[in-house]
């Protein structure tokens, strides 16, 4: 098996997205640079370079690996498998990340890529990972693994072998429940996610995120260990409510399959997500900033958040082996609409109260958010022509007070902070207007930086 450098170094790793792993060699040595600390808040490799290397058939894909860094996960390596099916489009493979669930590690794993290659969504590129360690290490949502996730994220979208527009996450029992809290947590990069036999709390992947991406979840009517069934349920309801008050929005197929339990035919999901394509310039959205294993983004969409910063806990587990900061840390709600060259930002806190209970573990069902508005902040709205007119001026305002009015300059600078923020190639982001507020009138703050 062909093991990578950790942390990736361009003077030793150039293949597009991880490492190709049927390269019959290893890679020359070469010292290992620092390990950098991203916008999204983790550590990062420094970014290979572009590369036309061709990838492997899935069925044939020789294993590969990556160790995850120490601090955030120990004696953890990720091995993966890595490949295609059909011929590769014009555009790019559509990639889709395939998360195992949580049976043994080895036996998922390989399953995984059995199922992959029946499903019918060809041409397509596959990463399926295998979970590092078990126990209570055993969840694809911890900072650990949002580590793995971001590289591959940043690799694909840097990819010709990867089309940036068609970008999927699913998974299947506990990666229903990782590819769950991913698709809301990552939203503004996804196309679609596709959760089986999951059913998270909705606390844990909030619905407002998911308003331009695919969703589909799909759980057996009979499953009903930890409430899969009621939560599915309770997710078709929020997600048909948001529906309903954003219409063309929130596309979403969530069903119970009739007559099955924790396991049925999976195959549906996959094309279904096929049919969808990023938004990645939306004029409107909602963001809930929430923490997943123990930290927060730091920007979402075209909106980056300087202040307050977030605490981060990266370390996922307590005494008891569960993370306990996730369902008690503060959180914020973003809503932006730009409309002509008026852009609205609300912001609020957002406080949860479980109001319904299920189980013999009380798994929370329903809750009640509380939206308060935010006394003060600091954040950067990236613009380019599709969203305002840059001829004419622009006018921010946050929870209903103007903080900027004027023409808003086009700079190098702008570009490189949304390179440096996403890393995304399709928000590349010419202009950028940097707005603070404070509700005592300490800061109104009218500049164009």
């Amino acid at each position: 098996m062909r093991t990578l450098p950790a942390p990736f170094s361009p003077c030793c790793c150039s293949s597009a997205v991880f490492p190709s792993a049927h390269a019959a060699s290893r890679p020359p040595k070469c010292p290992p640079p620092k390990i950098a600390r991203g916008r999204l808040g983790v550590p990062v490799w420094p970014p290979t370079t572009r590369s036309n290397s061709p990838l492997s058939p899935l069925g044939t894909a020789a294993p590969g690996e990556v160790q995850i860094p120490a601090q955030l996960e120990p004696d953890a390596t990720m091995q993966f498998y890595y490949g295609t099916k059909g011929q590769r489009p014009e555009a790019g493979w559509p990639l889709f990340l395939y998360l195992h669930g949580s049976g043994s590690p080895d036996d998922e794993w390989n399953v995984s890529r059995e199922w992959a290659l029946r499903f019918a969504d060809a041409p397509s590129a596959y990463f399926i990972p295998r979970i590092p360690r078990t126990g209570a290490w055993y969840r694809w949502y911890q900072a650990s693994k949002q580590w793995a996730w971001e590289q591959l994220l940043q690799r694909a979208l840097a990819s010709p072998e990867i089309d940036p527009t068609r970008l999927y996450v699913f998974g299947i029992s506990e990666g229903g429940y990782g590819s769950q809290r991913l698709a809301s947590f990552y939203a503004d990069y996804w196309a679609a996610a596709g959760p089986m036999a999951g059913g998270e709390p909705l606390m844990n992947a909030p619905v407002v995120n998911c308003e331009h991406i695919g969703f589909s979840l799909l759980t057996g009517q009979l499953d009903q260990q930890f409430c899969r069934d009621q939560l599915t349920q309770v997710a078709a309801q929020e997600f048909d409510a948001a529906a309903r008050t954003h219409p063309g929005a929130f596309r979403h197929r969530i069903e119970l399959v009739p007559g099955a339990g924790h396991g049925f035919n999976y195959s549906p999901t996959t094309p279904w997500l096929a049919g969808f394509r990023r938004v990645t310039r939306p004029r409107s959205f909602t963001w809930e900033n929430f923490p997943m294993g123990g930290r927060y983004r730091t920007g979402f969409y075209n909106l980056a958040v300087d202040a307050p910063q977030p605490t981060d806990t990266p370390s996922p587990l307590g005494p008891d082996g569960v993370n306990h900061y996730d369902a008690t840390a503060p959180r914020r709600v973003y809503t932006l609409r730009i409309e002509q060259n008026r852009i609205d930002l609300r912001v609020e806190e957002v406080t949860y109260t479980v109001t319904e209970r299920g189980g013999e573990w009380g798994i929370p069902l329903r809750f009640k958010r509380t939206l308060r508005p935010a006394d003060s902040g600091e954040v950067r709205i990236f613009l380019d022509s599709k969203l305002v007119n840059f001829d004419r001026p622009v006018t921010v305002r946050v929870n209903g007070t103007v903080r900027f009015e004027g023409r808003v300059p086009l700079t190098d600078e702008s570009i490189a902070q949304s390179i440096d923020l996403f890393h995304d190639p399709l928000r590349l982001y010419p202009a950028c207007v940097k707005v603070k507020w404070c509700k005592w009138g300490g800061v109104t703050n009218m500049d164009r930086k």
